[in-house]
């Protein structure tokens, strides 16, 4: 493959079909390289290995494993242009946007590299003299993952950085679009001295039998997936059956909020900073906008010009901003939206564009009411739907109006309307002033349908250890 200079990173590639799955870059369709398939017998036979390593992976010290995630961190960040250019050649984002992801993806395993030594159990005040009372945490065992392909690097750092950092074995199963990322970042660790069989990445026949043997398991004790809140509830009903622990950060409809008080020309940056990354294929970026009809016509004339300074096309090519949407069929959906949106009287801002391929034009909609489907629905694409409102109280409802719970944004100079709103929306995470909230220091998740579960921050590393509690008698 042109341009990665470190080959080891694709010594995984296999040479054709009969082996593996062929991966092709959405922005041109031609085909980048095969991805190896496992068999269904060989993702039974590394879970017993993982099972195996395990053991004497949590049994070594938190210190040495957190040293062999800071090697590991430290070579991602050396290969960061290599990876980059891979996830740009498979996913799509600009090589910019790439480049960030490697970084924030890397962020994930120094954090976690440092929070394995602080995984910290209690002593608790006895109710008797002769009693001691003491907690320890330790490692849920095996874990295992899927994960999508907006993130095809950070999605699995983030797991993977607290469930090694615990002392867990982790099994990945990437997105089949984008497993080029997961394979490199995995060789990656594996240089740096993570055993493979502590960090393992599969991809099967099908991303249900996948699922189906994650779920089904019994060496496996805690499974975590980002993705749809469909496949979601389906993945925490087939673990339900031996109690296996789950995380999920499922769907969103963030909501982002202008208020007649906010500084509109930093509310424009912070909109076209969580709506347009990543062609607006991100879980936490703006759905819908809520703006007040104080400042409604001015909102969406900055809106749009900052809009039309975007430039679509191959995120290999200087200057582009966006890349292609991941297939055929989201576009279609994509289209679908605006269509009906345009059908109950929406109106584009800018003339419509059809453009060739999987690229689609950044569009703002106008005039657009609650109760239109684009509104309803998670667009995942680079679609800006704005409606008015007039009071805080309609603002809250609307806002709150959804089965999802994941991220919110709200603009606004009134410190007494930021408490009241911030405490009123009702989802995991709000972003106040500001429209790009994801950093590995912080809890991220959902509330709702949206998920259950942080990843991230102290609370990320908890999510797969059991609490001990040890009580020791006899103390006279």
């Amino acid at each position: 493959m042109q341009h990665i200079h470190n080959k080891s990173l694709l010594s995984f590639m296999v040479p054709n079909e009969k082996q593996g799955i062929a991966v092709t870059n959405p922005a041109t369709g031609e085909m980048i390289g095969y991805a190896p398939i496992s068999s269904e017998q060989s993702i039974l036979d590394g879970i017993e290995r993982a099972s195996i390593a395990q053991k004497e992976w949590s049994a070594m010290p938190a210190k040495s494993r957190a040293a062999l995630l800071h090697k590991w961190y430290q070579l991602l960040l050396e290969n960061k242009q290599d990876l980059a250019r891979l996830m740009t050649l498979e996913q799509g984002k600009p090589l910019a946007e790439a480049q960030g992801e490697v970084v924030y993806g890397a962020s994930f395993i120094e954090w976690f590299a440092e929070e394995a030594k602080r995984t910290y159990g209690e002593t608790i005040p006895a109710p008797s003299a002769d009693k001691r009372l003491v907690t320890i945490k330790q490692p849920v065992g095996v874990a295992c993952a899927i994960t999508p392909w907006n993130f095809p690097i950070a999605m699995i750092t983030r797991k993977a950085g607290p469930a090694l950092a615990a002392g867990c074995s982790f099994v990945v199963k990437p997105s089949e679009s984008t497993p080029l990322s997961a394979f490199a970042v995995a060789e990656l660790a594996y240089q740096a001295g993570i055993p493979r069989d502590v960090l393992q990445v599969v991809l099967g026949e099908s991303s249900r039998q996948v699922g189906g043997i994650f779920t089904s398991h019994p060496l496996i004790r805690k499974v975590s997936f980002t993705g749809s809140t469909q496949v979601g509830s389906i993945l925490m009903q087939q673990s339900a059956h031996d109690v296996k622990r789950t995380s999920m950060e499922l769907g969103g409809n963030a909501p982002f909020i202008v208020f007649d008080d906010a500084d509109i020309d930093e509310a424009v940056a912070g909109a076209m900073a969580s709506k347009f990354r990543n062609a607006g294929q991100t879980c936490v970026c703006a759905n819908r906008f809520y703006v007040h009809s104080k400042v409604y016509d001015e909102f969406v004339a900055k809106f749009d010009a900052a809009v039309q300074q975007l430039k679509v096309g191959n995120g290999l090519e200087e200057g582009v901003t966006i890349g292609p949407v991941v297939s055929e069929s989201a576009k279609q959906n994509i289209q679908a939206l605006i269509d009906g949106a345009v059908e109950q009287g929406a109106e584009p801002v800018s003339e419509l564009k059809a453009l060739d391929g999987l690229f689609m034009q950044p569009v703002i909609l106008k005039n657009v009411t609650h109760d239109m489907a684009i509104v309803s629905q998670e667009i995942f694409g680079p679609v800006a739907p704005i409606i008015r409102f007039e009071t805080d109280e309609e603002l809250i409802e609307m806002a709150n109006d959804t089965i999802y719970g994941l991220a919110s944004y709200f603009y606004s100079q009134n410190i007494h309307r930021v408490w009241k709103i911030a405490e009123a929306l009702e989802y995991g995470m709000v972003g106040i002033n500001e429209g790009l909230i994801s950093t590995e220091v912080a809890p991220f998740g959902g509330v709702k349908q949206s998920g259950i579960g942080r990843e991230g921050a102290k609370q990320g590393i908890d999510e797969y250890m059991d609490v001990k509690y040890l009580c020791f008698g006899g103390n006279k």
